[in-house]
């Protein structure tokens, strides 16, 4: 897998989203006040590695792991505890793991992965993964007094799915990011009720979310360009 810089692979539609989701960002953190900067640069991190990460390129992954810690401890500092164990126990490796294969499944020794089919197979396993999952994460959360209990577990079962089919190259992992997006922007609208420093993480999802819609839509422009 070749590497460059991956800002000049952007098209001018891809760098305009990004510039939007970059200045969104930035206003809803001085409206939310300087307690929220944390949380600001989480979600700066987090745009980024989408946009990349739409595009099939490895420094989306490289951006994810970084998004994951610094997302872990927002989370926590707003007693999300289920939030903050899925990046950090769950996303933050599933990304680890992800990176090893898109570095070893280049689309013809290029900058972009390739893109797989889902088989009877890994769907079945991701099902059964994500029930075991979340149903001992929600005993477990419930255990901790996690805040917004069911949402939290909700974000968790989406995630866990997202970012396996992030690791099988499917391009339907923008979709699974999609609905957990939609999640989370409800868990972060509660969060910023009590403390409008959260105010950016809000923001932050509802670009997430744009950039999982684009990212589905150009992982299945890629696939069709793959396949020919």
């Amino acid at each position: 897998m070749k590497f460059k810089n991956p800002f000049k692979s952007l098209s001018k539609f891809e760098m305009g989203l990004w510039l939007s989701s970059v200045i969104v960002i930035a206003v809803s953190s001085v409206v939310g006040g300087q307690s929220g900067l944390l949380a600001t640069v989480a979600s700066l991190l987090g745009v980024t590695a989408l946009i990349f990460i739409a595009k099939g390129m490895l420094a989306g992954q490289f951006f994810i792991i970084v998004f994951a810690i610094l997302y872990g401890i927002v989370s926590l500092e707003a007693k999300y505890y289920g939030e903050m164990i899925t990046y950090v126990g769950m996303s933050l490796p599933m990304a680890v793991v992800s990176t090893v294969s898109w570095i070893r499944h280049p689309h013809k020794d290029s900058d972009r992965v390739e893109v797989a089919f889902m088989t009877a197979k890994k769907t079945l396993a991701i099902i059964l993964a994500t029930a075991v999952v979340t149903v001992l994460f929600f005993f477990i959360l419930r255990a901790l007094g996690n805040a917004s209990l069911y949402i939290s577990t909700l974000s968790i079962a989406t995630s866990f799915i997202a970012a396996s089919l992030t690791f099988f190259r499917s391009p339907y992992y923008a979709l699974a990011y999609a609905v957990n997006d939609v999640v989370l922007i409800a868990l972060w609208v509660i969060a910023s009720i009590k403390d409008i420093s959260n105010l950016s993480m809000v923001f932050c999802f509802v670009m997430f979310l744009l950039n999982d819609i684009y990212g589905f839509y150009n992982w299945k422009k890629m696939q069709k360009e793959q396949e020919e």
